[in-house]
């Protein structure tokens, strides 16, 4: 077309622009004080106060886990549920479900964005010193002339396994375990490393915000695999 802009890239440039604005849904809308990952009024139901007297967590109702996967907050008088009530104290609309869904959100952006070398979707997403170890994975790949296929198949299960609070610094630690196919291939489309065999994974990630700033965003600052 002769003055005007692909259809094509018009079309991707409406998809990135949605995205943007669903993350920034989910991540939270400052509106006072900011809810980890997910800007929406305390779930129904759920109350620090009446955790189980037993056990170290408090799963929302099976209906919403078998739409979602299974959801596991720590009991209030634990250590990091504890942490979580100082969170929510600072935080007013901080909620510990409404979290694990924007976590969720978050978890797949990055997964997907790494495997298709999507650096400025995680530059939005990790703290500095993250996004360096991911950016520099993903230029050697490039450089190796190698491609990533990732498929997030399943999540069965989010799970808050650590809090912390120190001064207005909130962190938030998170078990994903999800079904995943993961494959390398090289420049010849001969296979790297992985397969595509369905795997089940468990990933370790910490999130962080800042609860002073403005900035909604819980930005991923350390990731481990258990």
């Amino acid at each position: 077309m002769t003055g005007g802009l692909p259809v094509d890239l018009i079309l991707f440039a409406m998809i990135a622009a949605f995205l943007v604005l669903r993350l920034r849904s989910v991540l939270g809308k400052r509106t006072g004080f900011e809810r980890p990952l997910q800007p929406e009024t305390r779930a129904a139901g759920f109350d620090p106060r009446n955790g189980a007297i037993d056990g170290v967590a408090e799963e929302v109702p099976a209906s919403a886990v078998a739409a979602q996967g299974r959801r596991v907050v720590p009991d209030p008088r634990t250590p990091p549920g504890q942490a979580i009530s100082r969170i929510a104290a600072v935080d007013g609309s901080f909620e510990p479900n409404s979290f694990l869904d924007g976590a969720e959100t978050a978890f797949r952006m990055i997964v997907i964005a790494f495997a298709a070398g999507d650096r400025q979707t995680l530059r939005s997403l990790l703290s500095d010193d993250t996004y360096a170890g991911f950016e520099q994975a993903i230029t050697a790949r490039e450089n190796a002339g190698e491609s990533q296929r990732t498929e997030l198949r399943a999540v069965h299960e989010l799970a808050i396994e650590a809090a912390d609070l120190r001064g207005s610094i909130a962190d938030v630690t998170i078990r994903f375990v999800t079904d995943q196919i993961n494959l390398t291939t090289g420049r010849n489309g001969e296979v790297v490393t992985g397969s595509d065999a369905v795997t089940e994974l468990t990933d370790v990630w910490t999130f962080q915000r800042d609860l002073n700033q403005a900035d909604p965003t819980w930005k991923l600052v350390a990731t481990r695999s258990a």
